[in-house]
C-alpha cells in the first residue's frame, strides 16, 4: 500500500536512515511510532527493527549521532539510543529481526502496531511510501478498533493483557469482541509480569482523562484483581446504609470521583453545581501536574491512592450487637497494605510514601471538622501528619465523600464537606504560618535557659510551640519562653502530687 500523506519528518529518522542505508543494513520503522505517524499524533519514542545485531547497531548509531547507548535486553538483544536535541528527548529502541520483517510483524501485538515501513525510503526522499501492512492495521486504525494480530499474542507477553485496555483509553478506541474474549481467557497471566512492568502500564492508564470507567472496563475483563489481587476481597462486601456501593465498587468510583474533582471527567450523578462548590484554581492545576517520580505526577499516585484508600475493609470489618457495621482501623492497615502492593510493583520510595500518607489520612479534614470549621492547632496538626500529602488528601476525602453518597448525594451536607476543604486549603496558602510557623526557639535554647538535658522532651517541647504558634496563641520568642517554662512548671507539680501520694508499698509494686 502507498501512502502519500504519511508525514514521518521525525528529526532523527533521516540521519539514522542514512546511516544505515550507507552500511547496508536493512532496516523498518515499527510499532507505536508509525501508528501516531498515522493518527498524526506527537511521538518521541521510536522502534526501528534492524537485520543484524540490534544492540551492536544501536552502539554504531549513537556513537555516529552523538547519543547515549542503552542496553535493554542481552537475551533478546535489544537496545536503546537516547537522543537529545534543543527541542526534545528521543529514545531510539531498536530490535532484531531473523527471517522476513511479515514474520517480525506476526509476532507483535495488536494489528495497528503491525505495520513497518523500510527506512531506506526516508534516505531517498521518496514522495510515496510503501506500507507494509499484512493484518489490515491501517483498516482497524481507521475503525478505531484494537485488534489482536493472533490468538497466541497474550501468551507470548501478557503485559499486551494491560497494554490493550491502556491503549484503547489513550487512542480513544475499542477493543475488538474475539480481543477481548482472548483477554478474559488469558488475565491470569498478568500474574506473571514483572511489577515494574505493571507499574509502567498502570501509571499510563492513570494518566487518561476517565480513568475510572476504564478501570470499571479492566474488572469486566477480569484484570484489575489480576493485577492487584489485594483488591479481590473487596468484592461483595457490604457497607453501611450511607454508602451506596460495595467497596470493591466504592473504590473504583472513588478514582471516577477524583477525575470529576480535578476537571479531568464527568460524574454521573452530579453536574457543575457540586463541583462549583470545590475551590480550583492555576495553583492547584499545577500542584496536582507536579512529577513526584519518573512516569508520575501527584494527579496520577491520587487515582492510585483512591484506588487503594479502603483496601483494608474487608479485614477489619466488625458487625456491632446493634447490626451497625464498622471498619476501625482500615486507614492506617490499608496505608500498610498499600506499601506493599506499590513495593511489588516496584514503584519509587517517593510515590510510595505519598500514597501510602493519603491512604492512612484519608479520613481525618472530615474528622477534623466536628460539625463546624476546624481549629487552627487542628489544621496545624493536619499538616504536620499528613506533609506532602496534605493538599491531594483533601480532594481524597472529597472524592470519598461522593463515591460513598453516589446518587443519594445530600447537597447541605456536600456543601459542608466543601466548605471545610475550602477553608483548610485557605489556611495553607493565605495564612502560611497556621501550617509551618516560623521559629522561635531551638532545642539549644531550651538546653541552656532551662537546664535539660539533650533528649526527646526538648523536640516535645519544641512541637509543643510551634502547635501554640500555629494557633495564634504563641508570636514572640519571650512568649514561646513562657509557655514551656509554664509547661515544665505544671509538670513539676504533677510529678510531685503523684509522689507525695504513693506509699512505700505503692511504690515498691509500682
Amino acid at each position: 500500500m502507498l501512502m502519500k500523506d504519511l508525514k514521518l519528518s521525525i528529526k532523527p529518522l533521516t540521519a539514522v536512515s542514512n546511516l544505515l542505508a550507507g552500511q547496508g543494513i536493512e532496516s523498518y520503522l515499527v510499532g507505536g511510532v508509525l501508528r501516531d505517524a498515522l493518527l498524526e499524533r506527537d511521538t518521541a519514542d521510536i522502534d526501528i527493527a534492524v537485520k543484524g545485531d540490534a544492540p551492536a547497531i544501536a552502539q554504531k548509531v549513537a556513537t555516529a549521532l552523538g547519543g547515549k547507548y542503552v542496553l535493554l535486553d542481552d537475551i533478546n538483544r535489544l537496545g536503546r539510543v537516547v537522543l537529545v536535541t534543543e527541542e526534545r528527548r528521543w529514545e531510539l529502541d531498536f530490535n532484531t529481526f531473523k527471517d522476513s520483517i511479515e514474520q517480525d510483524l506476526a509476532r507483535r501485538d495488536f494489528t495497528i502496531d503491525a505495520m513497518a515501513v523500510n527506512l531506506s525510503q526516508l534516505s531517498k526522499e521518496e514522495e510515496a511510501i510503501k506500507l507494509i501492512d499484512p493484518f489490515d492495521g491501517w483498516n482497524d486504525l481507521r475503525r478505531g478498533v484494537i485488534r489482536a494480530v493472533a490468538e497466541t499474542a497474550f501468551e507470548s507477553d501478557a503485559l499486551r493483557l494491560l497494554r490493550a485496555v491502556r491503549l484503547a483509553a489513550e487512542l480513544g478506541f475499542t477493543i475488538d469482541g474475539e480481543t477481548e474474549n482472548l483477554i478474559r481467557r488469558y488475565s491470569h497471566l498478568v500474574a506473571r509480569i514483572a511489577g515494574e512492568r505493571i507499574r509502567e502500564e498502570l501509571l499510563r492508564l492513570l494518566a487518561v482523562t476517565h480513568t475510572g470507567q476504564f478501570l470499571h472496563y479492566m474488572d469486566d475483563l477480569g484484570l484489575v484483581t489480576a493485577a492487584i489481587p489485594e483488591l479481590a476481597q473487596a468484592k461483595g462486601v457490604n457497607q453501611p446504609e450511607e454508602h451506596f456501593w460495595d467497596v470493591f465498587d466504592h473504590s473504583v468510583e472513588t478514582v471516577v470521583a477524583i477525575d470529576f474533582l480535578l476537571h479531568e471527567g464527568t460524574w454521573e450523578y452530579a453536574g457543575d453545581e457540586v463541583l462549583a462548590l470545590i475551590p480550583w484554581a492555576a495553583k492547584l492545576a499545577q500542584h496536582f501536574g507536579l512529577e513526584v517520580s519518573s512516569g508520575s505526577t501527584r494527579r496520577v499516585l491520587l487515582k492510585l491512592a483512591a484506588l487503594l484508600h479502603d483496601v483494608a475493609k474487608p479485614q477489619t470489618k466488625t458487625i456491632e450487637a446493634d447490626g451497625r457495621i464498622r471498619f476501625l482501623g482500615h486507614a492506617k492497615e490499608g496505608a500498610a497494605i498499600a506499601i506493599d502492593i506499590l513495593e511489588r510493583l516496584r514503584f519509587s520510595t517517593k510515590e510510595i510514601k505519598l500514597v501510602e500518607a493519603e491512604v492512612k489520612h484519608h479520613l481525618r479534614p472530615v474528622q477534623m471538622s466536628h460539625g463546624g470549621l476546624p481549629t487552627r492547632r487542628a489544621i496545624y496538626r493536619y499538616f504536620r501528619d499528613a506533609g506532602e500529602a496534605g493538599i491531594d488528601t483533601l480532594f481524597l476525602s472529597l472524592a470519598d465523600h461522593l463515591a460513598t453518597r453516589g446518587p443519594h448525594l445530600e447537597q447541605a451536607l456536600w456543601r459542608e464537606h466543601a466548605q471545610t476543604v475550602e477553608y483548610i486549603l485557605y489556611q495553607r496558602f493565605q495564612e502560611e504560618s497556621s501550617v509551618s510557623p516560623p521559629k522561635l526557639v531551638d532545642g539549644l535554647d531550651i538546653i541552656n535557659i532551662f537546664g535539660l538535658s539533650p533528649g526527646p522532651r526538648i523536640g516535645e517541647l519544641i512541637e509543643a510551640v510551634r502547635e501554640a504558634q500555629a494557633a495564634g496563641e504563641l508570636a514572640t520568642r519571650e512568649a514561646a519562653l513562657s509557655y514551656i517554662n509554664h509547661l515544665l512548671n505544671k509538670e513539676k507539680i504533677i510529678q510531685e502530687e503523684l509522689s507525695s501520694s504513693c506509699t512505700p508499698d505503692e511504690e515498691g509494686y509500682g
